[in-house]
């Protein structure tokens, strides 16, 4: 049942979150600028996009920074609260590294795939061995629209756990393409965790993800069409890392998908579009990740955005009676 805490905590959770993040926002943006953190956007993307050269990125510190704030102002504490926070700032660390890399230290392909890779799979190994020794249900996971089935994939449990976890974080970061796409779409999704959170009983995972939620809502003050500052990987990763969190301890990894159907069919465009070049010498979508191919179809920015956060929120209306 809903309760006290998920009321008042949550909400205060939430408006702290947003207040800090429209706050810090402005006053971070001369910094960036300053320290010349600037994105290089590609050459091969959209020729609209080049506009966007030297605009500051890694903004992500911003609802970072915010989504603690408001936790601490809370007061609370849990190991539920710590493991959820461990995912956010340990993948926003290797989205970090990568920033620092591109940005600071001017090696325009940030960290190399493999220690990317290295570093996704080890941090999201040890957090699946955490909660596999943590988790009330075991190796077991809710199945969506069936309240009353699990599905108990016993030793394939933590391995299926490290493939969600680095699949959702590479797939927030696919969706940080255009202005303002990533934040609203995780604003969405993570009130749909905070939802169920609350109504499986889980208060406290409710405040971080309210957080979160706050977190981009403040954000979109500055990243929001035309975008005065990106997120960078430092931010999408940390977004990637704090959906995953909360699939991961709600074992409701499977709802995925639905809720979070936009990050699917970004990591799927790419995944489509790379087989279908090698084998057969043909593209499917005139760019991807996907938003670009709307974009190249005749789409405004704005328009994408729009639609694909629509799209997000009428899915995570779908995803709420499926739990």
């Amino acid at each position: 049942m809903l309760n006290y805490i998920f009321f008042t905590e949550t909400t205060i959770s939430f408006l702290i979150s947003l207040i800090c993040a429209a706050i810090i926002g402005p006053m971070v943006l001369p910094m960036l600028s300053k320290l010349k953190f600037g994105q290089t956007v590609r050459e091969d993307g959209p020729q609209s996009h080049l506009i966007k050269n030297g605009t500051p990125t890694m903004g992500g510190i911003i609802f970072i920074l915010s989504t603690i704030i408001a936790i601490a102002f809370t007061g609370k504490y849990s190991s539920e609260l710590a493991f959820a926070l461990s995912f956010m700032l340990l993948f926003g660390f290797v989205g970090f590294l990568d920033d620092y890399i591109k940005v600071v230290l001017k090696r325009s392909l940030g960290l190399r795939a493999y220690q990317k890779i290295i570093l996704q799979f080890g941090f999201a190994l040890i957090l699946s061995i955490y909660h596999l020794n943590t988790s009330p249900m075991g190796t077991e996971l809710i199945v969506p629209f069936f309240n009353d089935i699990t599905l108990d994939l016993k030793i394939f449990y933590v391995p299926f756990l490290v493939f969600v976890i680095v699949a959702i974080t590479n797939s927030v970061n696919l969706t940080d393409g255009l202005d303002g796409l990533a934040s609203s779409v995780t604003f969405i999704v993570a009130l749909f965790f905070m939802l169920v959170s609350g109504y499986m009983g889980y208060g406290h995972l409710s405040i971080f993800m309210a957080a979160v939620a706050g977190g981009c809502l403040g954000f979109l003050r500055v990243n929001r069409y035309p975008a005065r500052v990106f997120m960078g990987d430092t931010g999408s990763m940390a977004l990637g890392g704090a959906i995953a969190a909360a699939a991961v301890i709600l074992n409701i990894s499977l709802i995925v998908p639905i809720v979070g159907f936009i990050y699917f069919a970004e990591s799927l465009s790419v995944i489509i579009q790379v087989i279908s070049f090698k084998f057969f010498k043909k593209r499917v979508f005139k760019m991807s990740p996907i938003h670009h191919h709307f974009e190249l179809s005749g789409w405004k920015e704005t328009k994408v955005v729009k639609v694909f956060y629509l799209t997000t929120f009428i899915l995570c209306i779908i995803g709420l009676t499926a739990i």
